[in-house]
């Protein structure tokens, strides 16, 4: 997984929410690597020798930003060709319009090209790099930034040093609403310049979102007194004050997030990959499930959740797992479409798996003011729940479609674990020491050097000199596209800071469920999936936590109940229908149809659509955040863990209308996790699985 191939990449191009970077040339690549691993290296010195949070952000800051206009096209280009054909008038000849025009074929397993189906990022008849700049060869082209990308570049590092000449000075103009002329200036044009970041990285739904926020905070005294959303409105000076002088806007705590936690988990991420733990979790994985005819599937899960620790991305972590594991799939008898579901449900489950979860989790960890061990004790048994679900339903389809073991040239995992078991060693370390009272920042840069050392054992991956520099710079360049929405994700908490928005739209919320907080719930669940088709998990994460997770909390449930249940439906946008990036992409490898990959999926992630509804809406549900006497935990685990079977039941292809009727009913009583309930869905239960034994006597007499 170090080095995608022309395919992969394409793949992750077409589908992935964050958009592809140009290719640089030599020489320019060379630049943006070492200033890149420049970045790498003071964010991990800051771990040991703290900087003002202020001033460590617009440091990161003014480093990320430039390398985001050099490294990402501005994608204008097409339309202004195309704009100058037109004042031209029609060509003379009938060759194509555009590269994009024509009909990009990728092959499937099965050596029959298959057009690549149509998604975000696609066009109808194939990929097409964003921008409308086909792909060559599967990437970028290689392309030096135009004079534009260097002027914007210059004036987004002028911006970030500008203030730091004289960063208390600065500071105290911002709280004493005395700005300068020059601070508003450069505040706008920061503004500006993040709203082009963003439209570059991940494209125009939230840069829309952004500008939109921008326009309440200005004109919002306009709108009707008798309004709720309505303020007394802000003018730029104010404006720019709340954004660009203090921590509640650029500054805030999402970019806190990506300058802190993110980057160093993925440097981590990239030493791993380089010292070859990818290769290593992908043959173990392989080699643990062998013989019986659901292995196949196990094996692809358990690929994709151990992939994940390295990848940080459902769409990555599914490409790269389905290239390798869709012949196996293939050759164990499995369907297209199933076949997709079970590599995109694999992909998923990563950003939703301790020990490195999403960037969202990390954001959680600030909000609640709670160590980041704590997020993973929350998020360890519905991750039980979201495999053990998964791993049901291979169980079943298994016999649905008759699959069979498959032969896989891979060694024993026993002399496996033996040689290279070592790689589990640092994610072991980093919740070991964190258990230890170490900080979440310190047991990653101590993870990270014991990966490193550990490299050493294997001669095909020891990590010299210039194995270090990559991986270091990596850990930057991966994390541009999250530095531009985080840092642009500051607007829209900033605004709703500075208006009381969020309460507002929180009451509003509450009101129209009438304060029926099983409502409210539902409301919610949909909200975040709506938010998360327009823009990526991390951003619609932050939009929702300031405007939902108060509704919830309204009603009485918990803040980390709260937060916890916005991260799921977050991360769940990205296999939900009718996009379902994670799906869409899966079904481009294996050639099946998009929208019964789509639905396979979910069938494959139902658990972890329904299980935050218990830790929301019962009173036993913050045990299954970890929450509460360890007998009330395991007994609650165990009751999800029969629900979640009933689920499995209920979605299977072997049981019939009546069982799966039965078994959904059971599964609803179980997830209220209150005695009552939970024996009456026992009952029913037990009466589905009678009904499905009593069926198949008479099929078979």
């Amino acid at each position: 997984m170090t080095e995608l191939s022309d395919r992969e990449a394409e793949l992750v191009s077409a589908h992935e929410q964050e958009r592809p970077a140009r290719r640089l040339p030599g020489p320019l690549k060379l630049g943006a690597w070492i200033v890149g691993g420049s970045l790498s290296a003071y964010s991990i010195a800051v771990v040991f020798f703290p900087v003002e949070a202020l001033q460590h952000r617009m440091t990161f800051l003014a480093v990320a930003l430039p390398l985001v206009f050099l490294s990402y096209r501005s994608g204008l280009g097409p339309a202004i060709r195309r704009l100058r054909e037109r004042r031209a008038g029609p060509p003379d000849t009938a060759a194509p319009r555009d590269a994009e025009a024509t009909v990009e074929t990728v092959p499937t397993g099965r050596d029959a090209p298959a057009t690549v189906p149509a998604g975000r990022g696609t066009s109808a008849t194939g990929p097409v790099a964003v921008g409308g700049e086909p792909p060559v060869g599967g990437r970028a082209r290689v392309e030096w930034p135009s004079v534009g990308d260097w002027l914007l570049a210059a004036a987004s590092l002028a911006v970030l040093v500008y203030p730091l000449l004289g960063i208390d000075a600065f500071r105290d103009r911002g709280s004493g609403a005395a700005l300068s002329e020059l601070d508003v200036v450069a505040g706008l044009v920061l503004t500006v310049l993040l709203l082009e970041a963003v439209r570059r990285t991940v494209g125009w739904s939230l840069t829309l979102i952004c500008a939109f926020f921008l326009a309440y905070a200005y004109f919002g005294a306009y709108l009707p007194i008798n309004w709720t959303i309505g303020h007394r409105g802000f003018d730029l000076d104010q404006i720019v004050s709340q954004l660009y002088t203090g921590t509640e806007g650029f500054f805030g705590v999402p970019l806190q997030v990506a300058a802190s936690y993110i980057i160093l988990f993925t440097i981590y991420g990239a030493v791993l990959d380089f010292s070859g733990a990818s290769k290593f979790f992908i043959d173990l994985s392989f080699a643990a499930f062998r013989k019986s005819r659901a292995a196949p599937g196990r094996t692809v899960t358990t690929a994709g959740f151990l992939l994940g620790t390295v990848s940080g991305s459902g769409v990555a972590t599914t490409v790269s797992l389905g290239s390798v594991a869709w012949p196996v799939l293939r050759r164990a008898g499995y369907p297209k479409e199933p076949a997709g579901g079970i590599l995109a449900a694999g992909g998923i489950g990563a950003i939703l798996s301790p020990p490195t979860l999403g960037a969202a989790a990390f954001i959680i960890a600030e909000y609640l003011r709670v160590s980041y061990l704590e997020v993973l004790v929350y998020a360890t048994i519905p991750t039980i729940l979201y495999y053990l679900g998964i791993f049901l339903a291979i169980e079943i389809d298994s016999r649905r479609f008759n699959t069979h073991a498959v032969a896989v040239d891979a060694p024993r995992a026993g002399r496996l674990l033996l040689r290279f078991g070592y790689h589990f060693s640092s994610l072991i370390l980093i919740v070991v020491l964190m258990a230890l009272d170490r900080s979440a920042f310190q047991s990653v840069v101590i993870a990270t050097a014991i990966a490193f050392a550990l490299s050493f054992l294997d001669p095909a991956h020891r990590m010299g000199p210039g194995r270090i520099g990559q991986a270091l710079a990596k850990g930057t360049l991966e994390v541009l596209p999250v530095t531009a929405v985080c840092a642009a994700a500051g607007i829209i908490v900033g605004v709703i800071t500075q208006t009381g928005l969020g309460l507002n739209l929180s009451s509003i919320i509450v009101d129209l469920a009438a304060g029926n907080l099983v409502l409210t719930t539902v409301m919610s669940a949909v909200a975040v999936l709506l938010l998360g088709l327009a823009v990526p998990v991390t951003a619609s994460f932050i939009i929702a936590a300031v405007i939902i997770a108060p509704a919830l909390t309204a009603l009485g449930v918990s803040p980390a109940e709260a937060y916890m249940f916005v991260f799921y439906y977050a991360v769940l946008s990205e296999v939900s229908p009718p996009t379902a990036l994670s799906a869409v992409a899966a079904s481009a490898i294996t050639g099946g149809n998009t929208y019964k990959t789509m639905m396979m999926t979910w069938r494959y992630t139902l658990p972890a659509f329904l299980v935050p509804f218990a830790f929301v809406l019962t009173p036993n549900g913050q045990a299954l955040l970890g929450q509460g006497p360890i007998t009330v935990v395991l007994l609650m685990a165990a009751v999800s863990a029969v629900a979640v079977a009933a689920l499995a039941m209920a979605t299977g292809g072997l049981s019939g209308p009546v069982e799966r009727l039965l078994a959904t009913v059971a599964a609803v009583l179980l997830l209220f996790l209150e005695p009552v309930p939970i024996a009456a869905g026992c009952t029913v239960l037990a009466v589905a699985a009678a009904v499905h034994l009593f069926r198949r006597r008479s099929v078979s007499a």
